[in-house]
């Protein structure tokens, strides 16, 4: 997939985190990269996250996958929608749709959602805390939206789903197939399908909140600490009042939190790891029988292309000139020498033709057979 008539850095300019955009069909050629019996399929399977929302009145009920393959066949004439998330990590033609959007960073791109409605089926009017593309795949759904909310705008009581209790309505849209919505963080809308075979795709952004950030640091940071890392004050001098827990007191213990926060190496390592360990991290990619590196240079002097997981996350932070750190699927690797640029090329491509001064090459080739069998590189995902 690839975009024809798209300016992503306009885009980035007037829209990205500030207003909606409509973009009327933007693909050389769309077509719809999945089948509605094969979403069907995938919310029937056990390692795959589901959910079945159905409409009764002004009302919706969520049923969490997998769902029995009977279920389809129980729905009545309600209004009904099947979600179905990170499909782009089982159909390799849906990972296709991630790559146009390579202008937003590895890292703030989280996996693509595909939904299936019935006619006048939805989730109900809500809003999220991340960026969104909504591709229309088939059929035609009604997009609205309305204005920007937060965590206190209030919300209808429901144990399943987060739906304002109030939409007020500024525009709206009827998107035909290949059209996309950009929803930029904290909008409302609703999307309602119009008439039947109605699939979209959400292409979703990962935005931490400072909230998670803080936690998961701090989460990373304990184990390594030891007990006798201690308050200590060996300059203590006699206060006029025993109860005042003096300003150079809150000054040392202060200084003991926030040194430890301030390391920005530290933090960026963990950072690297936190913001590329996959969505399902249980779940083992590895291959049945691991490859030698000699075996493995066979392969790429025949010319045979090494592709990415696409349930994997690759980046990379640049320490200096001659050292990079590569993250890939939560873990890290440092890289020297050859190793940079093939790190790099790593991370902006998700199909490579390794070179031959890279197949000589015992570190690059060392780097490929451990990504191989760790299971973020494959010579077939399909």
């Amino acid at each position: 997939m690839q975009f024809n008539n798209f300016n992503s850095a306009d885009f980035l300019r007037d829209h990205w985190q500030k207003k909606p955009l409509l973009i009327r069909n933007p693909w050389k050629k769309w077509h719809n990269p999945l089948s509605p019996d094969e979403l069907a399929g995938l919310a029937c399977e056990d390692h795959v996250e589901s959910r079945l929302i159905t409409q009764t009145s002004d009302d919706w009920n969520a049923e969490q996958g997998p769902l029995p393959e009977t279920r389809f066949g129980e729905l009545d004439k309600s209004p009904w929608t099947l979600l179905v998330q990170a499909v782009d990590q089982h159909v390799p033609d849906v990972a296709t749709l991630i790559e146009p959007f390579r202008f937003i960073p590895n890292w703030r791109i989280d996996d693509v959602m595909v939904s299936y409605a019935s006619d006048a089926g939805g989730v109900g009017p809500h809003f999220d805390h991340y960026d969104v593309f909504l591709v229309q795949g088939l059929g035609q759904r009604r997009w609205q939206v309305g204005g920007m909310c937060n965590d206190q705008t209030p919300l209808r009581s429901h144990d399943d789903l987060l739906l304002l209790a109030d939409f007020e309505i500024v525009d709206e849209w009827v998107l035909n197939p290949g059209d996309m919505l950009y929803i930029p963080p904290g909008i409302a809308h609703n999307g309602v399908a119009v008439g039947t075979d109605c699939m979209t795709y959400s292409i979703g952004c990962r935005s931490p909140s400072r909230k998670e950030l803080i936690g998961s640091w701090c989460d990373d940071l304990l184990p390594h600490m030891t007990d006798d890392d201690r308050y200590c004050d060996p300059d203590l001098a006699a206060q006029s009042n025993p109860g005042e827990i003096s300003a150079n007191a809150i000054d040392r213990l202060h200084a003991m939190v926030t040194e430890k926060l301030a390391d920005r190496d530290e933090f960026a390592r963990w950072f690297g790891q936190f913001s590329s360990t996959p969505r399902y991290p249980e779940t083992d990619w590895r291959p049945e029988e691991p490859i030698e590196i000699g075996h493995l240079r066979e392969l790429l002097t025949a010319g045979h292309p090494l592709l990415r997981n696409p349930a994997s996350r690759f980046s990379f932070i640049r320490e200096s000139d001659d050292r990079l750190l590569l993250f890939v699927d939560g873990d890290c690797f440092p890289c020297e020498g050859e190793r940079i640029a093939l790190a790099e090329l790593l991370c902006a491509q998700n199909q490579i033709v390794v070179d031959a001064d890279r197949i000589k090459s015992d570190g690059a080739v060392s780097l490929l057979a451990e990504l191989y069998n760790r299971g973020g590189l494959s010579f077939d995902w399909g």
